[in-house]
């Protein structure tokens, strides 16, 4: 959450700024403080204080002071252990379940309601409009892309995945606007994708996306009103095999579905019905 924050530093107004700042210095008394105190010590008026919070994707003082809370009272009870070549199996299973739980309670901590559900509000608009679909993602976000693609193919929804930078390109230029694309990139430096996501904006398409708070990507998306699904975690960009980076963009994933699956309501359901019914007769019965 405070890395998050540090990172949207040089975006927010100058006020904003000095609001920030307090916050950085110290998050334990910006935590417990009422609003006047705050506002008297960062030299700004109370507005400025709420405006910073919903700047940085909270609904307000309260929501960012419950999540601060939980930062800097809590804390997190697993932390990130890198995995060393004598670890042995007992090792390895504590290490690697402790840096997946320890990436999801800080995502849950940090995560920014506001910008996920402006994400779920434009694809559940693109799907009521029945528009194009699409989920980009290169190497290990390519298969989480399709992992996405799969999951609204399950709500009845005509999604795609694209994971071929060419591919990419020639469907990003294909957008019209009303169209979404959703890109997912664990470091947010991928010359390609970021080449792509720039056709997608020329289009004029909606644009969602998930990846590293401060990367390249990010900022083009900002920098266009663009949603951001901040996804940090301390495991290397260059690791051979990321891990914890696709479990959280999964995760991600799961609640957009779910946010979109609650949007829709009773217009998904004669189609899931319908599906159950159909996979429940390919299944063995008991008899058989």
């Amino acid at each position: 959450m405070l890395d998050r924050i540090r990172a949207s530093l040089p975006a927010l107004p100058p006020a904003e700024q000095r609001v920030a700042a307090l916050l950085l210095k110290d998050p334990r008394s910006f935590a417990s403080l009422p609003v006047g105190a705050l506002a008297e010590r960062a030299e700004v008026s109370k507005p400025t204080v709420v405006r910073f919070c919903r700047s940085v994707g909270y609904d307000g003082l309260a929501d960012f002071k419950l999540k601060l809370a939980g930062v800097v009272n809590e804390g997190v009870p697993f932390v990130h252990r890198a995995v060393d070549e004598d670890d042995r199996a007992a090792e390895l299973i504590i290490k690697v379940v402790d840096n997946a739980v320890s990436a999801l309670l800080k995502y849950r901590n940090a995560a920014a309601p506001a910008a996920c559900e402006k994400a779920i509000d434009a694809l559940a608009e693109t799907v009521r409009r029945q528009r194009r679909l699409e989920f980009y993602g290169m190497g290990n976000s390519g298969i989480v892309a399709q992992d996405a693609q799969h999951k609204f193919f399950r709500l009845g929804v005509n999604a795609t995945a694209q994971s071929d930078g060419h591919v990419q390109l020639m469907s990003a230029t294909m957008l019209r606007p009303g169209d979404c694309v959703v890109a997912i990139s664990n470091s947010g430096r991928s010359r390609d994708l970021i080449e792509v996501v720039e056709v997608v904006l020329r289009k004029g398409a909606t644009l969602i996306v998930i990846t590293a708070s401060g990367s390249p990507l990010a900022t083009l998306a900002q920098s266009h009103g663009q949603t951001v699904l901040a996804a940090d975690h301390p495991e290397d960009y260059d690791r051979y095999s990321p891990m914890v980076s696709r479990l959280l963009h999964l995760t991600i994933v799961d609640i957009l579905t779910t946010g979109v699956a609650l949007r829709l309501g009773q217009a998904l359901r004669p189609t899931l019905q319908e599906i159950k019914r159909n996979l429940r007769l390919r299944r063995y019965t008991a008899e058989d």
